[in-house]
């Protein structure tokens, strides 16, 4: 198979270097991303407390609904990288036009459900009556819009898993800038638009991730050509492959915000002060994380295909680089922190009790980042291997088996710092753990690959 030129091999050269090239559009798409709740919870609150309550209503939703779209982006990742790295263009064709598809009927199937749902399922979450009309005004456009947020998490994720993660950077990018210039445009009736307030909130998202629907399919069809006509012999197999790695990958990011709430739960007991500190905390940890983050978004793609080719030293390799690189960035945001934490805590608050608890949580929590980092590109790495099982189990025994118990031990002991230290252990012990389990299977299908040469 002849590779794109727009798309090196992954299959050979500096195996750090490629990684960075990959990574380093990603942090700018990541946080470009991150920007769309920020900017839009930044207008809507112009509009009063009631619309923006409505719309935090919202945000658990879209948060598990998002979490789909991702599995599914991360199951197609895992089986086109593999199947690129492997050399077999027709499958890998086959695979994105089928996840594309699955894609669309999961989609609308969002919508379907969604739409018909909303006074009973926002009840259920405690909306009072007289919120529900300003919470439709924001979903009824959301749920329309579902297969703009569901297929282009697909599409984007086909573009990394053949190595072209600069154009999906570009497209994140593209995709946030254009949400902002619309925000206001929609939500105020500025320049002759139409002044419809929480409901141009989220008519804006989805016009713009409307551009990303039709950018990234684009460069599937026209510049890759990685799209064919739809072929219903292959579609349940292909379904099988993607969502072998897709719901897993799904429970693995539903979790985390789940734990987030019990979390929430176990400050509130010390105070509205507390959970605000926290809040704070948990706002500036995202971004002293994003390069993480995107790391762990091009490492999938990067095994997969080396997988696919039967690279294994290349893969025993990136582990190396993975870890050396995870504790040194780690130290670096740690000592950062430690010293610039304060001062970043104080442009949102200048509360003595909010700061002392987001102080407490910088100061402690980033000495375990390299744990941390090194589980998200761990769980990555085993999703590109089409290994999800140990991706999901060291998730989930991070938060549940880890976290949580030593959470509630901790904070009964020692309070505040308690729980912050039961944070900081999870993710250093996960982070070892994680580091042994990936060698260990790596270093498994180096004694199969020598035993097919024996044999």
């Amino acid at each position: 198979m002849a590779l794109s030129s727009n798309n090196p091999s992954l299959l050979e050269g500096s195996v750090a270097g490629h990684l960075q090239r990959l990574a380093l559009p990603m942090v700018w798409g990541i946080l470009a991303t991150m920007s769309f709740n920020v900017v839009d919870t930044y207008f809507v609150a112009q509009l009063g407390s009631a619309p923006l309550a409505a719309m935090s209503f919202t945000f658990p939703v879209v948060m598990v609904i998002n979490s789909f779209a991702i599995g599914l982006g991360a199951g197609t990742s895992s089986a086109v990288a593999r199947a690129y790295g492997a050399g077999d263009l027709e499958k890998v064709r086959r695979l994105v036009t089928d996840a594309s598809l699955l894609a669309l009927l999961v989609a609308l199937t969002i919508s379907a459900i969604g739409l018909s749902t909303i006074q009973p399922l926002f009840r259920l979450l405690g909306a009072d009556p007289e919120m529900l009309p300003l919470i439709a005004d924001y979903m009824v456009p959301w749920y329309l819009g579902a297969v703009f947020a569901v297929v282009p998490m697909v599409a984007l994720s086909s573009l990394r898993a053949i190595g072209n993660s600069a154009i999906t950077g570009r497209i994140m990018v593209a995709v946030a800038l254009f949400n902002l210039i619309l925000d206001p445009l929609l939500i105020f009736g500025l320049l002759g638009f139409p002044r419809l307030e929480l409901q141009g909130a989220a008519l804006s998202t989805v016009i713009a991730r409307g551009l990303s629907f039709f950018a990234a399919l684009y460069f599937l069809i026209r510049r890759e050509q990685l799209m064919a006509p739809p072929r219903l012999s292959t579609l349940l197999a292909s379904w099988r492959t993607v969502l072998a790695v897709g719901l897993p990958a799904t429970a693995t990011n539903v979790i985390v915000p789940m734990a987030g709430g019990v979390v929430v739960a176990l400050v509130a007991v010390h105070g509205a002060d507390a959970v605000a500190g926290l809040g704070v905390a948990l706002r500036i940890e995202p971004l002293a994380l994003i390069v993480f983050y995107a790391l762990s978004s091009v490492v999938g793609p990067f095994m997969g295909q080396n997988a696919g080719a039967g690279k294994v030293e290349r893969m025993q390799r990136t582990v190396s680089v993975l870890a050396r690189f995870c504790i040194g960035f780690g130290a670096l945001l740690a000592v950062l922190l430690y010293f610039a934490g304060p001062a970043v805590v104080r442009l949102f608050s200048d509360s003595p009790e909010v700061l002392a608890v987001a102080i407490a949580y910088l100061t402690l929590v980033p000495f375990s980042y390299a744990g941390y980092g090194f589980v998200m590109s761990a769980n990555a790495a085993f999703n590109g291997l089409g290994r999800p099982l140990p991706a999901t189990l060291i998730s989930f025994l991070r938060v549940l088996g880890v976290y949580l118990p030593l959470a509630w031990v901790g904070n009964q002991l020692w309070g505040i710092t308690g729980l912050f230290a039961a944070t900081a252990t999870a993710n250093l012990l996960l982070g070892a753990l994680a580091w042994w389990w990936l060698r260990r299977d790596i270093g498994g299908r180096e004694s199969e690959v020598e035993g097919l040469q024996v044999q």
